[in-house]
C-alpha cells in the first residue's frame, strides 16, 4: 500500500505553499509562506521516489531520514513522521524555515535530476513539526533519571541549544550563559521575522526551560563572569559563542555616520518586533524609513538586510555585489524574493569610497570576472575608469563575520585557535586544547549554516557524555 502512495512525481507537479503577494508582504515582518494544508502536504510528500540511495539525506548535514518521514506523511501517519524527524534534528521547524534547501536536500533530489521538480522537503518538514506543536506532541525532554554532573554552555544559539537539549535528556544539569537578554542567538536577533517568526524560537527556549535547562542571560563572559570561574563550577564546558566580529569596509569615508553594520541593523529591527525600546532605531540611525539604502554584500545576511529595509519603508534599496548573480553565495530563492519585493541588485560592483558625513553617496567601482581564485570561483577585477557614485542615506555592510579573540577576552592563553582565529577543536569529538572544554558551530567553522551548528551541538553533547563517563583520573589528564 505504501508503494502505491509514493512515486507520484510523474503525475503530481511540484508545488510550494502559497506565497503572499509581494505588495502585501513587503509591509510587515510576518513569514511569507503559508502553511501546507493537510491534503497538500500529503500530496507533495507522495512525490518522493523513495530511491535506494537518498541523496537528499546524504547532503543534509544532520542526515535526516527524509524519505522515511515523507512516506509517513504521505500515509497520514504524522505523529510518527514527527518522531522520525525529531530523532535526528533538534529543531526541524526552524530548519524547515531557514535552511537553504536549494543548496542541500532539495538541490540533490533525485527526481529533479531526472527532469521533474524536486520534492518540497523543507515545507513538508515545517508542516510536520508545526502540526506536532498544535497537537501537543512536542514535550519537554525531561530525563528519566537525574545525574549530578553539570555542564556549562557559553552561547544560546542553535549549537548551544541543540547540545543543551541532548545533555538535559541524558539527565545532566545544564546551564546556558549568553550575552543577550533572550536566548536564541542569531535565530532571535539576526534572522528577520519574515523568515523565522520569533515565537517559533521562543517556544523552543521555553521547552528547554521546562525540561530543566537553566539560562543565565545578560552575562558577558570575560566581563561579568570569568571563563575560569565557569570551568571551576562545572564538570565540562561547551563553547558555542558564534562569530559576531564584523568585517569592516575600507576606503575614504568608511567611518562616516550612516554606515552601519548588518548585525546592529538587524538586531535593532528584531528588538522592535519584540516591542523593546531601541533608541538607535527611534532616532533613525538604524531605521531605513524614507532613506536611499545601499547594502554591500552578497550572502544571506545581505538578503536579510535588503528585505528588512523594504519593510521599514526605504525609498529605494540597492544591493552591491562584486560578482554576478550566478556566483552569489546567498540563496537564489532569497534573491528572487527580494527582487519581487522591489530590491535592485547591482551586480559586478563594489564600494571604493563614500561621500559625505553623514554619508550621502557610495563611490562604486565596476568589476568583471577574471581567472578563478583558489576556491575555483572567478575572481573579480576592477574595470578602470568605470567608477560612478550611487546616492545613499544609509549604507549597511554585510561582508561576513569573523571570530572574536576569545583567548584574550577570556584570559585563557591555553585555548588554542587556528590561523583564522577560530577555536581549534577536534572535528569528531569537538574537544579543544583544554581538557573538558568543547567547542561547536561558527566559532569553530567560521560563519556557516544553522543546520551545521545543530549537528555540531548534538555531536559535542555525545562527546561530553563520553568524557564524563571516563574515570576521574583519566578525565583530569
Amino acid at each position: 500500500m505504501a508503494k502505491e502512495r509514493m512515486l507520484q512525481f510523474v503525475t503530481v507537479e511540484r508545488e510550494m505553499p502559497v506565497k503572499r503577494e509581494a505588495d502585501e508582504r513587503a509591509h510587515d515582518f510576518n513569514e511569507i509562506y503559508a502553511e501546507f494544508a493537510d491534503t497538500k502536504a500529503t500530496e507533495q510528500a507522495s512525490r518522493c521516489s523513495q530511491c535506494g540511495v537518498p541523496y537528499c539525506q546524504a547532503h543534509c548535514p544532520l542526515h535526516n531520514n527524509i524519505p522515511d518521514w515523507l512516506r509517513l506523511t504521505a500515509e497520514g501517519r504524522l505523529q510518527e513522521a514527527y518522531e522520525v524527524s525529531q530523532a535526528t534534528n533538534t529543531f526541524p521547524e526552524i530548519c524547515g524555515r531557514i535552511c537553504p534547501q536549494d543548496r542541500l536536500c532539495e538541490g540533490n533530489c533525485v527526481i529533479e535530476q531526472s527532469g521533474h521538480g524536486t520534492v518540497t522537503i523543507g515545507s513538508v518538514e515545517k508542516y510536520i513539526t508545526d502540526t506536532a506543536w498544535e497537537k501537543g506532541w512536542v514535550q519537554p525532554g525531561a530525563p528519566t533519571q537525574e545525574r549530578g554532573e553539570s555542564v556549562a554552555i557559553i552561547g544560546a544559539g542553535p549549537g548551544g541549544l541543540a547540545a543543551a537539549d541532548r545533555l538535559r535528556r541524558a539527565g545532566l544539569q545544564v546551564t546556558v550563559y549568553d550575552r543577550y537578554d533572550r536566548a536564541g542567538g542569531l535565530l532571535t536577533y539576526g534572522i528577520p521575522g519574515f523568515k523565522l517568526e520569533k515565537d517559533v524560537v521562543m517556544r523552543r527556549v521555553e521547552l528547554l526551560e521546562k525540561a530543566g535547562v537553566e539560562f543565565v542571560l545578560n552575562c558577558n563572559v570575560g566581563e561579568d563572569l570569568t571563563f575560569d570561574a565557569i570551568r571551576g563550577k562545572h564538570d565540562a564546558v561547551l563553547i558555542a559563542t558564534g562569530v559576531y566580529k564584523t568585517r569592516e569596509l575600507q576606503g575614504p569615508g568608511a567611518g562616516s555616520d550612516g554606515i552601519v553594520r548588518a548585525i546592529d541593523y538587524l538586531t535593532a529591527s528584531n528588538r522592535k518586533s519584540f516591542g523593546d525600546d531601541v533608541p538607535e532605531f527611534d532616532s533613525g540611525e538604524l531605521n531605513a524609513e524614507g532613506k536611499r539604502v545601499v547594502v554591500v554584500g552578497g550572502g544571506d545576511t545581505a538578503m536579510d538586510c535588503v528585505r528588512t529595509a523594504i519593510r521599514q519603508g526605504a525609498s529605494s534599496v540597492k544591493c552591491l555585489y562584486r560578482r554576478d548573480k550566478a556566483n552569489m553565495p546567498g540563496s537564489q530563492r532569497e534573491v528572487k524574493n527580494a527582487e519581487e519585493e522591489g530590491v535592485e541588485f547591482v551586480w559586478l560592483s563594489a564600494p571604493k569610497g563614500f561621500t559625505g558625513d553623514p554619508v550621502n553617496g557610495v563611490i562604486v567601482q565596476k568589476m568583471r570576472l577574471g581567472a578563478p581564485d583558489a576556491s575555483g570561483r572567478q575572481s573579480p577585477e576592477v574595470i578602470e575608469g568605470a567608477d560612478y557614485t550611487e546616492d545613499a542615506d544609509l549604507v549597511i555592510t554585510a561582508l561576513g563575520f569573523e571570530p572574536e579573540d576569545l583567548p584574550t577576552l577570556w584570559g585563557e592563553a591555553a585555548l588554542e585557535v587556528t590561523r583564522w582565529g577560530t577555536i581549534k577543536a577536534d572535528f569528531r569529538s569537538h574537544e579543544t586544547s583544554l581538557p573538558g572544554v568543547f567547542a561547536v558551530g561558527d566559532i569553530v567553522r567560521g560563519a556557516s549554516l544553522v543546520v551545521w551548528a545543530i549537528r555540531d551541538g548534538r555531536e559535542a553533547a555525545d562527546s561530553i557524555l563520553e568524557f564524563l563517563a571516563q574515570p576521574a583520573q583519566v578525565a583530569a589528564e
